[in-house]
This record gives C-alpha cells, sequence and structure tokens, in this order.
C-alpha cells in the first residue's frame, strides 16, 4: 500500500487530474503534486509543493515527507510547454536524473514509476508489426522527446539496478486521445488540411486519457515492476482517422516533407519533429500482452474508440464528405498530383 505519494507534472491537466484521481483512492494515504508552477486545476486533497526537479530541494521534499511512492509524469512531448527544446530537455533529462538520485539515497522510497513512451521504439521502414517490450528500436531516435524518452528509460534502468528493493514500473503509452488532451498529434489532426506522405498509410494505436490515467493508478497502488507497452486494442490506419476527423488530406511527396515540417514549426502550427515525420509516415504497432497478463490492465477503450472521442469534441470544425474531396482535390493541383480511378496517387507529367 503507497503510504506518501509525490507526483511531478501537476501544472499540467493530466497531472493535476491524476493527483485529484489519486488522493480519492483509499489505498493511499496522501500525495504530493509538485511542479515547477502552480496547477492550473483543482488537485482536490493533494498537496502542491513548488519544486524544480532540475535542482537538489526535490532530495530535501522527499526526507522531509518521508515518500515512499513517486510517480514521474514530467516528461514533456512539446518544446512549446517548456519554453523550448534546450529547456524541455533539461526538464526532461537533467530533472529526471536529479529525482531519480534523489529516490537511490532514501531508503524509504521503495516505488517508483515512470511514464514513458512507445515513441522510444522509433519508426521504420523495417520495423517488426508490434514491438514487444524486450524489441530493441531498428534505429534509436535521434531529436526531439522520443530521444528524451529513450534517455530517461535509460536512467530509469541503471536506478533498478542500483535499487534492486524499490519496485519500478516504467508504462509506455502510445498517443494519448481524447476530449481535454493537446499534444503535436492531436493538434495534427485538427490542422485545416492535414498534409501525409505520399504513397504511405501509417499504422497508428492510441489509448485514451482516462485509459492512461487508471493504467497509472494502477501501477502506483500494486507492485508489479516492469516495462509495459499501454496502448488500446486494434490499430487505425492514418488515412481512417483522418475522414474520421472531417478534415481533407494533402498527399505531399516524401522528398519535400521535411521542408513541409519545417514550415509549420516556424508558423507554431503544428510540431513536426524528424520522429514524428517519421511516425506518420511508417507508424507504429506495440504487442499489449504484458500489459493484461502481468499489470492486470484493461483499457476501456479501443484505439478506434479512443480516436472516435477525441473526434467527438471537435465534431464543429468537421467537414462534409463533399467538401473534404473538393478541398483534397484543390491540394493534390497545387502538389502537382492527381488520383488514378482506383485511388492510388500519382505525379502529373
Amino acid at each position: 500500500m503507497a503510504r506518501v505519494v509525490l507526483v511531478t507534472g501537476v501544472s499540467r491537466d493530466l497531472g493535476s487530474r491524476f493527483a485529484r484521481l489519486l488522493a480519492a483512492d483509499p489505498e493511499v494515504d496522501r500525495v504530493l503534486g509538485v511542479d515547477v508552477v502552480p496547477p492550473r486545476h483543482d488537485l482536490g486533497t493533494a498537496e502542491f509543493v513548488r519544486v524544480d526537479l532540475r535542482s537538489p530541494v526535490v532530495s530535501r521534499v522527499l526526507a522531509r515527507e518521508d515518500v515512499d511512492t513517486v510517480v514521474h509524469l514530467n516528461v514533456l512531448a512539446a518544446p512549446a510547454h517548456a519554453g523550448g527544446r534546450a529547456t524541455m530537455k533539461e526538464i526532461n533529462v537533467i530533472g529526471t536524473m536529479q529525482l531519480l538520485a534523489a529516490c537511490q539515497r532514501l531508503p524509504s522510497v521503495r516505488k517508483v514509476v515512470v511514464k514513458s513512451s512507445t515513441a522510444v521504439y522509433g519508426a521504420s521502414p523495417n520495423d517488426p508489426a508490434m514491438f514487444t517490450e524486450d524489441m530493441e528500436p531498428r534505429g534509436l531516435p535521434r531529436s526531439g522527446f522520443a530521444k528524451d524518452a529513450v534517455e530517461v528509460e535509460g536512467y530509469v534502468r541503471g536506478f533498478a539496478r542500483r535499487r534492486p528493493d524499490v519496485v519500478v514500473s516504467m508504462l509506455r503509452f502510445a498517443n494519448v486521445v481524447g476530449p481535454r488532451v493537446r499534444t503535436p498529434i492531436t493538434r495534427y489532426f485538427t490542422l485545416p488540411v492535414v498534409p501525409t506522405v505520399l504513397g504511405f498509410d501509417a499504422r497508428l494505436q492510441f489509448v485514451h486519457e482516462d485509459d492512461l490515467l487508471e493504467a497509472l493508478r494502477l501501477a502506483t497502488i500494486s507492485d508489479v515492476p516492469g516495462t509495459f507497452n499501454i496502448a488500446g486494442d486494434r490499430i487505425l490506419m492514418l488515412s481512417q482517422a483522418i475522414r474520421r476527423m472531417g478534415r481533407p488530406s494533402a498527399p505531399v511527396p516524401a522528398f519535400a516533407v521535411a521542408t513541409f515540417g519545417q514550415a509549420f514549426r516556424a508558423a507554431r502550427v503544428a510540431d513536426f519533429t524528424p520522429e514524428q515525420l517519421s511516425y506518420l509516415t511508417y507508424g507504429r504497432g506495440v504487442d499489449t500482452t504484458r500489459m493484461r497478463e502481468e499489470l492486470g490492465f484493461k483499457p476501456t477503450y479501443t484505439t478506434p474508440e479512443a480516436f472516435n472521442a477525441f473526434v467527438a469534441a471537435h465534431e464543429a470544425g468537421m467537414l462534409s464528405a463533399r467538401r473534404i474531396r473538393n478541398a483534397e482535390e484543390q491540394a493534390a493541383e497545387f502538389l502537382g498530383v492527381r488520383e488514378r480511378v482506383n485511388g492510388v496517387p500519382q505525379r502529373h507529367g
């Protein structure tokens, strides 16, 4: 049973919601929410402590409050949330290092739960149909959030080796969607015209925001060590997701994708990193057997159902099928691309 739980990253919506959920759980005596800025949302009976994880202060807080369980959610996916890529990396990597160093020194800490991402597997044409937790990526991510997540996981594994008495649970979540989530991938799907890579249709998996919170809660109150892929059942093709969003798509030739991404980043429309672009080209699938059999978690929402909940929150911006077709034809003309009768795109000329 977790007596005193410290939750990082409570200034953002999911972090504050998780702290509030955990504080209401009878399995938990007390919850401390920490972040560098006050939370924008109610924490319920959880207590807020202003702490910058990059400073040694976190060690004093853990000792003073006799914390026995740490839930680390403060790994940012978007540079805009951190004030830039350099600051984001400091928060993600240096913050995690400081937090784990503090946990290592304190004998009271007996459990650590870390929110990670399936982005650590990368995305390439050589990927397996489904990644299990023991598989290595075909190519390590080289930049952005995915690279930070790989480094964070490395530090977590090192901590687990040095403190074998601590239960360490690492949850690799697929892309999170839902009515309230705002991430680079949700901003991508709400663009007026959604760019895609010509000739590719990525396989996508999602997890609903409510399932993310429940999986974290289960990992916190139970003693199940290990690494777990967390995703809803089934997959959704990128083309299907765009259609469900009621948005027109604009197929972009592969050689122009990087330039396209740079233009969107410069305009602050969406955060298209090289890893994000690879994901939207090749997609990714993860095996969730361990999630079910060892962690004992079954998501309420399948991948299509989770995405449908996201779509329902944005129905006001949806277009009719006829308007989508017209917009796609205009985008194709602009890009010098037309479609054959069977729907396979090809270049003019």
